[in-house]
């Protein structure tokens, strides 16, 4: 007897705020954020952006009518430089995401379910409140779901100058097995 995966969570709502030609406070965006698959092939971790600023810090968003979901920010949709990014993902059950780093300061929220932080020297960090925050500053992790439902985490990735140890720079990193 084999079991069927639970599905996929749905997409949360979005709502941002912006100005009327009067100066007034209006809702310009109300919608769903929804998820797509972050690695070709590794359907278990999928990601949907809220919003990405990508012109330098302090950003100008607040004069500006580009939608910042609809922009793509690096390769996978995590970080590039000068960019703030705010995304969600989404993890399968028993689901475990490659070791990766970034040149970045990420603040991470859980939302729904449990999570597992793995740091590098092997440690498992088990985060199982929603609330629970993780902020990684450019080190190497990866996360695994260790429930039998989807689990759900926001996460703020703001660039920063790469983790020096040592005198040796930690920039970007990606292990795939």
């Amino acid at each position: 007897m084999s079991s069927t995966p639970p599905p996929v969570l749905p997409g949360p709502r979005r709502i941002v705020t912006s100005h009327d030609s009067d100066g007034q406070a209006v809702v310009s965006v109300d919608g769903t954020v929804h998820s797509s698959v972050m690695i070709e092939g590794f359907n278990g971790h999928r990601t949907g952006t809220f919003w990405a600023s990508t012109d330098g810090l302090p950003t100008n968003d607040n004069n500006c009518s580009e939608d910042g979901g609809a922009r793509q920010v690096g390769d996978l949709g995590l970080f590039a430089s000068d960019t703030t990014n705010f995304i969600y993902s989404d993890l399968g059950p028993g689901v475990r995401t490659p070791m990766h780093r970034t040149p970045s300061i990420d603040y991470n929220i859980l939302i729904r379910g449990e999570l597992i932080l793995i740091t590098d020297d092997g440690i498992e960090t088990h985060l199982k409140n929603p609330g629970d925050v993780v902020i990684q500053k450019g080190t190497n992790h990866a996360w695994k779901n260790p429930g039998k439902e989807w689990t759900r985490w926001a996460t703020v990735l703001v660039d920063a100058k790469p983790a020096v140890v040592n005198g040796q720079e930690l920039g970007w990193l990606l292990e795939m097995d």
